[in-house]
């Protein structure tokens, strides 16, 4: 079981808040590639678009865990994380990836 819940709201805060606000201000890819590229790590940058991808491969193929992990460069265990969060979390995921089709 994983330690956190889709609606534990603990993390929501008015810091939060302002970074989303900033977020929805982004109008173009290449705004989208600079802010975040000020904001995060290249490690994070890295993290982050790799989950996403494992995100859509869990949606839009059947491949089984391992073989995600294996095209990811990731353990299953992320794997297994990032399923959790697809069919449990907030809808985050599900909403972008629907958007984006």
């Amino acid at each position: 079981m994983l330690a956190y819940s889709s609606k534990d709201n603990s993390w929501k805060n008015k810091d939060t808040d302002k970074l989303f606000e900033a977020i929805l201000k982004l109008k173009t890819v290449a705004e989208c590639e600079d802010f975040f590229r000020d904001l995060l790590t290249l490690a994070e940058l890295k993290e982050f678009a790799n989950r996403f991808k494992m995100a859509r491969m869990l949606a839009y193929t059947r491949k089984p865990y391992w073989r995600i992990a294996k095209d990811a460069h990731t353990t299953t265990a992320t794997v297994t994380r990032v399923a959790h969060w697809l069919k449990h979390g907030m809808g985050g995921y599900r909403l972008i990836l629907n958007r984006l089709r």
